[in-house]
């Protein structure tokens, strides 16, 4: 018999739900925690499909049940509002948290002793108030090289797997309004950084200091461009959300077979009711992809990305998605 992966959205007011049948069923899952807190942020650890991190304006949660139970971890993160998790892939002890007004948080021993860098982020943003990370990346090509994108901050990169920070200098982006970072090493030398914004997709290839928008709304139905992810096993295949805006009333959903090269609105069932904010991706199986409108539509792809089917549940506001096997 054939398991049905299990699906974990995470939502704005309504806290974290599971389905444990391929997404036929919805249930919540917030045992341990406000039932109705704001999850923004959601990881699965790469040793253990069962244990997750969460992030709410509570803190820093952990199961390690598949979300039968959670446990908040105590840490200096208490009450603050997260809004991204990296576990480093060479090292899933070592993790790294964003946070809204922008800071960063690390720990080296699995959440039991934590630090706080200086990196120096701008923390208020007339607009939205308080700038934030929302995106963390690991990249793959470089075991100790991190990057934080800030919304409205530009970028900043560690080389010590986030021990120290410098902001990139960034030359030539469209916007600082990042919203979603990919690495793309394995078709490209030299290597490929791309860069959501609010106003399009960026690419720099000599590690962030210098950057050329790419124009994506002459291929894409928009140039708002939001979360991104890469096939598990070609990452040379990369998703991204785009949209008419945030949280906009429609939306795509965006790949690239050529390293972001050159993009196609994927087959979608229709447009989403509004733009594309979150991918999950797991290597179990590569062609099975997760994506979700931040206006509460979940979408599932079983070919890689090129086709994809709306499950019948549809939620509040969605901020963060994940599955295991």
């Amino acid at each position: 018999m054939v398991s049905l992966p299990r699906i974990y959205v995470g939502t704005i007011g309504e806290g974290l739900w599971r389905s444990s049948d391929g997404g036929e069923t919805f249930r919540r899952a917030a045992e341990g925690m406000f039932v109705e807190c704001h999850v923004r942020a959601l990881v699965v650890d790469p040793r253990d499909a069962r244990t997750l991190y969460l992030g709410s304006e509570q803190g820093l949660f952990r199961s390690t049940d598949g979300a039968d139970n959670w446990n908040r971890i105590d840490s200096p993160l208490n009450g603050l509002q997260i809004w991204s998790i990296l576990l480093l892939p060479s090292n899933p002890d070592v993790i790294l948290v964003g946070t809204c007004p922008s800071r960063l948080f690390r720990s080296a021993d699995g959440g039991r002793t934590w630090t706080e860098p200086q990196v120096g982020m701008r923390q208020e943003c007339p607009r939205i108030l308080h700038t934030r990370v929302p995106t963390l990346l690991a990249d793959g090509g470089e075991p100790d090289t991190v990057w934080a994108g800030v919304e409205i901050d530009g970028l900043y990169r560690s080389r010590d797997g986030g021990r120290t920070w410098q902001k990139a200098k960034g030359d030539g982006l469209s916007s600082l309004d990042i919203h979603g970072l990919v690495a793309v090493s394995a078709d490209s030398k030299p290597k490929r950084l791309l860069a959501s914004t609010n106003n399009d997709l960026n690419l720099s290839t000599d590690g962030g200091e210098t950057w050329q928008p790419l124009g994506v709304g002459q291929s894409l139905p928009w140039s708002y461009c939001r979360g991104m992810a890469q096939h598990s096993r070609q990452p040379q295949v990369v998703f991204m959300g785009n949209g008419d805006g945030p949280p906009g009333s429609t939306g795509v959903i965006a790949r690239s077979a050529d390293g972001g090269r050159s993009w196609q609105a994927a087959q979608m069932p229709g447009r989403a009711n509004s733009t594309i904010w979150n991918f999950a991706v797991n290597p179990a199986d590569p062609e099975r992809i997760y994506a979700s409108s931040v206006s509460g539509e979940v979408y599932c792809s079983t070919d890689g990305g090129l086709s994809w089917q709306k499950l019948a549940r549809e939620f509040g506001e969605i901020r963060a998605i994940a599955w295991t096997p």
